[in-house]
């Protein structure tokens, strides 16, 4: 009796082990799924899988207008193709969008302003999503950046639903009347384990960036208002229940944020995560990807895509991702509960591997006129040039490749400072050469020949999806900025004759950042102050010398606002890590450049000669490395002669730093 007790005992030990073991290890005993409750414990759990897409900006096709040519990278055409393969893998569903849809490339231009919707019209991002059964969609901040008569068009013809619980039309009052939908309920027949239908009523509301209502002023300014996002979202939970939500989808147009709760933030999804009721969310608006990004936030837990214990999914951009979370629903005491969960991203591209999908023919087919009219569009002039535009010196003398750049994000932000408290503070505008040959070859270089500039050449001027930003600084924090940038060259060493390299070929040309509107100039004899990581090497190092504004050497006490991108003014680059403020944009900086071309009409790409290299001597032998095409472009002044061949295709130059 005793051996068989005994062995009893070790086959219960080791049941309950394999148990434990067949548990997946992201299951805390909170996570799982109530025991040994009801006649069939888990048997009318019901799997959903909720998908989601977000920050789309009109890439229906995967085609990058702005190259003239079909890309594997992006677009909804191959999300479409990820969405039909998860739908065959699970037997419920739902999919929804987080916004910014009908804004982002040159077909949503087009169809704003060269082709524009009109009533009664659906829009081409409508006629492709229409065809993969969305449940329902918030709205994005770029939704407004045509004007609300535009977005009302559109919105006529969306195949489902549209909701946000923070945006109000502006009555001068309580504010209290929402622009669409605060919420939406929806009966779904969803089949348990066993296969019996099972009704589960899913709530889903949305929220916006309140910052809508600075961006997109011109626009909104006595016809909207914004509320803060929690706030709004908890505000409708109650309603939401009381009209029957079991459970609570939320999808925010918001980024992830921080732990720290700010009224009216542009990024509130992580504040979100605390609020009792919310099940899950879909968020996005950063471009970026959850799982995967904010591994530092408190209460992230990757493996599972929980944030503070609530299923969270961010699909990154442009239909790059599509974002899916695996919700188990369970009866706790007669009312559906969300007990278990898995977030994931299926990507349509990877560097290793390439393209991962195939586009939808039938997205491809559904959207043909609308694509076709783009390409039509983005081949045509929007301007012209007195003189070539090229890179090929922009790392050594100023370049007309980014005064172009500079100038256009001046006019920009000058037009969004009228009327503000900053309408007078000194604007400056920072540009970069991002094609400037490297280690991309000798033909990687910007050339735009005199004559007409279709859109797509703006690709050559400005290659990233940036969008517009401003950091507030010092004229102190300016010549940091300077110094770091100046790391671009190697030091040069007066006294030796031989021939020295002027490039630093390991500093990034894209953080060799001029900046107009001040004058300079750059001491190469000294050593670079920053190394390529903005970490100080040399504190004493002074290579920006007579650094001046308006004529007069720099106040470093004076305040200015230096235009630049999203990318730098969120980095922690030397002079910008010292902001006193920062000023997102919803504009990309690309599409901000074709509407200056497009206002000018003609353009004239003469750098103003804001910057040079301090003289060093007529005995000092320098070299750089540029595209052999340059040898067609040399200038008048003769400071830079072409030496012959160098290696990897390159051609040498020679510079006189006299």
């Amino acid at each position: 009796m005793r051996s068989l007790r005994q062995l009893g005992k070790k086959v219960l030990a080791t049941t309950m082990a394999l148990l434990l073991l067949a548990t997946p290890s992201y299951m805390s005993s909170a996570d799982a799924a109530p025991m040994g409750k009801g006649p069939n414990p888990g048997k009318n759990d019901v799997e959903l899988r909720v998908m989601g897409t977000t920050d789309i900006h009109t890439h229906l096709h995967n085609y990058d207008y702005y190259k003239d040519a079909e890309t594997d990278e992006f677009g909804l055409a191959k999300t479409a193709t990820l969405i039909k393969q998860a739908r065959e893998e699970a037997a419920n569903t739902m999919l929804f969008d987080n916004g910014d849809l009908i804004q982002g490339n040159p077909l949503g231009d087009y169809k704003a302003k060269v082709n524009p919707l009109q009533p009664g019209e659906v829009h081409p991002v409508f006629q492709a999503m229409g065809l993969l059964d969305y449940d329902a969609a918030t709205l994005g901040n770029h939704e407004f950046n045509y004007g609300l008569d535009f977005l009302d068009t559109v919105l006529e013809g969306a195949p489902f639903p549209y909701v946000s619980a923070n945006v109000f039309y502006d009555d001068g009052q309580k504010n209290d009347k929402y622009y669409v939908k605060p919420y939406e309920i929806m009966k779904k027949k969803f089949k348990d384990k066993k296969g019996t239908n099972q009704v589960v009523r899913v709530g889903v509301t949305g929220v916006v960036t309140p910052q809508i209502m600075q961006w997109d002023k011109a626009h909104l300014d006595g016809k909207l208002v914004t509320k803060d996002i929690v706030q709004s979202v908890e505000k409708v939970i109650p309603q939401m229940k009381k009209d029957g939500a079991d459970i609570i989808i939320v999808l925010a147009h918001s980024g992830i944020g921080d732990t720290e709760y700010v009224e009216m933030a542009e990024n509130a999804t992580y504040q979100l995560t605390k609020l009792d009721g919310v099940d899950a969310i879909v968020t996005g608006h950063n471009h970026l990807n959850f799982p995967g990004d904010f591994k530092d936030l408190p209460g992230v837990n990757q493996e599972k895509g929980t944030i503070n214990g609530v299923p969270v999914v961010m699909p990154g951009s442009w239909g790059n991702n599509l974002g899916i979370m695996d919700l188990t629903l369970s009866r706790v005491k007669g009312d559906w509960k969300v007990v278990d969960s898995a977030s994931k991203l299926m990507p349509i591209f990877s560097k290793e591997h390439g393209s991962l999908v195939d586009a939808d023919q039938d997205i491809i087919d559904a959207i043909k006129e609308a694509h076709e009219g783009t390409v039509e569009y983005v081949r045509t002039a929007v301007g012209t040039t007195t003189a070539d535009i090229h890179s090929y010196f922009a790392l050594v003398q100023d370049d007309p490749s980014i005064q172009i750049v500079t100038n256009a994000q001046k006019w920009y932000i000058n037009k969004q400072l009228q009327g503000t408290v900053d309408e007078n503070t000194p604007v400056l505008s920072a540009g970069a050469p991002f094609k400037a040959g490297g280690r991309n070859g000798a033909s990687y270089y910007t050339y735009i020949p005199q004559g007409e500039i279709a859109i797509k050449n703006v690709a050559d001027l400005y290659l990233y999806p940036n969008t517009v930003a401003t950091v507030k600084v010092t004229g102190a924090d300016v010549k940091e900025w300077l110094e770091m940038s100046a790391g671009q060259f190697n030091q040069i060493d007066s006294s030796n004759t031989g021939e020295q390299s002027l490039v630093n070929t390991n500093f990034p040309t894209y953080n060799y950042d001029v900046i107009d509107g001040v004058t300079y100039e750059i001491d190469v004899t000294e050593p670079a102050k920053y190394d390529r990581d903005g970490n100080v090497i040399n504190e004493n190092a002074n290579r920006i010398k007579n650094l001046s504004y308006d004529g007069q050497p720099i106040d470093v006490n004076q305040e200015f606002i230096v235009v630049t991108n999203n990318y730098r003014a969120s980095g922690n680059f030397p002079g910008v890590r010292n902001n006193t403020g920062v000023e997102m944009y919803p504009d990309e900086n690309r599409q901000v450049i074709i509407d200056y071309i497009v206002e000018q009409g003609e353009i004239d790409p003469s750098a103003d000669g804001n910057w040079t290299f301090s003289t060093v001597g007529t005995s000092v032998n320098v070299s750089f490395d540029s595209s052999p095409n340059a040898v067609d472009a040399l200038p008048e002044n003769g400071k830079i002669q072409y030496a012959g061949p160098s290696a990897n295709g390159f051609g040498k130059y020679l510079l006189q730093l006299d």
